[in-house]
Formats: C-alpha cells, structure tokens, sequence
C-alpha cells in the first residue's frame, strides 16, 4: 500500500446513514476515500465483490459476520475497525493470521439497561395495542399490570443484568436471578435472590435475559423452560438471540402458554420479512436497537476515527501496512 494514496475505507450496516455525523471524521480528510453502506448483505460472495477494493472495514458489532471464509477473500484488507470492545462475529484468529490488525472502541451498557425496562414498561402497560387504538380512532382497549410486588427473574447477573435488578427493586418488585456460575456472594452483592432454574422460570412474572452468547448457553431458553414458565409471564430478550430456542418461544406464544415476549434481537438479522416476530399479538419485536442511542453511537464513530488515525500514524515508513 502506497502511503501517498489514500486508505479506502467502508463503513458497513450503517442502517440510519449517520455514522459520517455522529463523529469528527475531519481528521481523515486526505488520508482516506470513505464509503458508506446503508444496507446488509448476507452472502460471503456478495460481501467480498463489496469489499475487495478496501484497505479498511468498519464494521457495527455482530451485523455483518467477518468469517474466515470472507477475510480469506479480502487480499486488500489491512485493518478491521469494529465498534465495542469485543466482536463475536470477527474471526481474530484468521484475521491475525492474514496480517489483518482488528482495532475497538469503548462501550456503555447504560442504553441496553434503559431499553431493556422500556420493553418490561411496554409490554406491563400494553404500551404499542393502546397506542394502536387511540392512532386508528380508538380509546382504551386493555388493562395493564402493575410492577410493584411481581417477580422480576435475571437469566444472568453481570453488569447489565444488575442494573436491570437494581431498577427492578426500585419498583418494589421481587428480584431473583439464576445463571450457571453465579454465587451467593455475587448475588447478594447485587440485592438479588439466588434461586435454582426451575424456580427461575416457574415464579417469574418478567423474566429477563442477560447472558452471553456462548456454546453453553445456546438455546438455554428451550421448550422445556419456557413450559415452566406461567401463562400470565413474558419473557425479554435484549441479549442474542440463539439464547432462545425460537421455534419453541413461537409455539408457546401461539398457543398461549405465555402471556407474552419483548424480542431485540434474533437468529438472523435483519429479522426475514416473513417472521411470525412481525405479526404476532403478543410479541413487542423491535429492530435490534437496544444499544443504538447517539451518544453512544458518538463513542463508537469517534472511537473508530482515532483507531484509523493510529494505525494510520503506526504505518512503517516503507510504505507497507
């Protein structure tokens, strides 16, 4: 790469077309040709046609999969900029190995907390099916559920997990939380009680998801739990989506063994056209957006431009990336 020329650099899964005004990109000018990507592409072919001219991928966490497979076909490719601090969709291993230097930015995980409490609020209240009617010409079609005194279950107690329990306690609800290595002293660090699985899922009015994605806990969330559950409970998922197995959260929803579910996030995005998420009654489906606030956004772009400066900066005088 000749250090003279400018880096070719892509922005990818730029859904709102606002990375380009979310941060200061001034710093780049003269060192870099930017393109921007408004839409998603799933075929690894399709990817790599896009992508083959560019000396830097900027990629939005876990959207577009950077696999083996697709670097492979990347012979241009220098750097990856990635939003947040880890990306579980880029292959670190194969990236290292074609002398690709994969860069991060900070996180917060207070618009996932906030979300994850506009979806319990909405679904508690009936929020979208009043919001419906009174847009269709009508007035009050459903009666809501208090907070205060139902059972607040957390499938996980990490940091977003805590938090959602800390607000959770503020509505005088009962907290309880289950994952495989939580302990009682985390547990009660937190003001939450530790209870077993089964009674995770049995007593819980909202249960929550707050663990990582991982071989352990892929369709941690099965038919068998959600056959525990209450007719009367909803279930929120703000984490990924293959912690649920969705084949049999839509079987209960449509049989009315659950009273309802909060879905952020899925198997396969953008969710198919074709998804029962999109019509079913009692499903609050939104569009993966429980990390997208702006000033948030603010911190991922503007990381993202210092982390292209810097390796910009480290380049080797010889002109070699």
């Amino acid at each position: 790469m000749n250090d003279s020329l400018p880096v070719k650099v892509a922005i990818l899964d730029d859904y709102q077309n606002i990375a380009l005004r979310e941060a200061d990109w001034s710093p780049l000018e003269a060192r870099a040709e930017i393109t921007v990507f408004t839409d998603h592409l799933f075929e690894v072919d399709e990817i790599a046609k896009r992508l083959e001219p560019f000396d830097v991928v900027c990629v939005m966490r876990e959207r577009t999969e950077l696999s083996r497979e697709l670097i492979e076909k990347l012979p241009n490719l220098k750097l990856i900029a990635s939003t947040g601090p880890a990306n579980a969709a880029i292959d670190v291993e194969a990236a290292a190995e074609h002398g690709i230097e994969v860069r991060h930015t900070g996180y917060s995980s207070t618009p996932t907390i906030e979300f994850t409490w506009a979806l319990i609020l909405a679904m508690a209240r009936n929020i979208p099916l009043e919001n419906e009617s009174l847009r269709s010409g009508g007035w009050q079609v459903s009666l809501g559920t208090e907070l205060a005194g139902k059972t607040l279950g957390l499938l996980g107690l990490g940091r977003i997990g805590s938090a959602v329990g800390v607000i959770g306690r503020a509505f005088r609800m009962n907290v309880i939380a289950w994952s495989e290595n939580l302990t009682p002293e985390r547990a009660q660090e937190k003001g939450v009680q530790l209870v077993d699985k089964e009674t995770l899922f049995t007593t819980s009015d909202f249960l929550s998801i707050h663990v990582r994605l991982s071989e352990r806990t892929h369709h941690l969330v099965g038919a068998a739990e959600l056959a525990q559950m209450k007719p009367t409970s909803r279930l929120i998922n703000t984490s990924r989506g293959p912690i649920v197995d969705v084949a049999a959260l839509v079987d209960a929803l449509e049989a009315g063994r659950l009273a309802g579910a909060a879905v952020d996030v899925y198997d396969r995005e953008p969710l198919d056209a074709n998804h029962p998420f999109r019509t079913l009654p009692n499903v609050l489906a939104t569009p993966h957006i429980g990390y997208v606030a702006r000033e948030l956004y603010r911190t991922f772009y503007g990381d993202t431009v210092r982390n292209i400066v810097e390796w910009l900066d480290a380049r080797p005088s010889s002109g070699k990336a």
